[in-house]
């Protein structure tokens, strides 16, 4: 029912056209790996292989060839959306988000950014701010001034309109600085940017 309901909302939209379903987290990988989605709809629970684990075969570091995933689940555990994140997912949501971020999430992962539900942004944040897993010394150690501003207004969740808009700087320019960081860092997307960025002390949970 929900897969049907997933599949009315995004089949209707301009640009968005659902190419398959699984009923399992085997079958997700075996499909997203033959039809290569530019997205990937997961739940958290799922059958035979979580939704987690599915995240990281399909989207984590070890993925020769990685695919973009959103995570949409019902339950709202600070675990799940901290290993989805960890695991390379570009969106977390809740199903009680509504269509709209639904189909908001969907279009932010096709180009290359990510998406938070609002209701659980702030946990995210906090969460990855108590962890310290790497060094502090790398902590905007290679990163100039200008990249060091977009990695912070990343980090709290800014879209790079919003980024273009607060540092009065053009898309590209934004684009160009984020490509650099990315480099820099050895990361593959934003999600990762702000996972380093509140590992690292670059930013605080205040």
């Amino acid at each position: 029912m929900v897969r049907t309901g997933f599949r009315l909302i995004l089949d209707a939209q301009p640009g968005i056209t659902v190419i398959g379903e699984a009923a399992d987290g085997a079958e997700c990988v075996e499909a997203a790996r033959r039809l290569r989605p530019d997205v990937c709809l997961v739940d958290v629970r799922m059958p035979r292989l979580d939704g987690l684990e599915v995240t990281r075969v399909l989207a984590g570091p070890e993925a020769a060839d990685p695919l973009r995933v959103v995570i949409v689940t019902t339950f709202d555990q600070d675990d799940y959306l901290y290993t989805a994140m960890r695991h390379g997912a570009c969106g977390f949501l809740l199903k009680d988000a509504g269509p709209g971020l639904l189909v908001e999430a969907v279009r932010a992962a096709a180009r290359g950014d990510a998406l938070v539900s609002p209701a659980v942004t702030v946990r995210l944040l906090a969460r990855l701010g108590e962890q310290r897993h790497r060094p502090a010394a790398r902590a905007g150690a290679a990163l100039t001034g200008r990249e060091t501003d977009v990695v912070r207004l990343v980090a709290v969740g800014r879209t790079n309109q919003e980024i273009c808009q607060e540092l009065f700087l053009s898309l590209s320019t934004v684009k160009t600085h984020l490509a650099s960081v990315q480099s820099k860092l050895g990361v593959r997307n934003r999600v990762e940017i702000a996972a380093w960025a509140w590992d690292t002390g670059a930013v605080s949970s205040r």
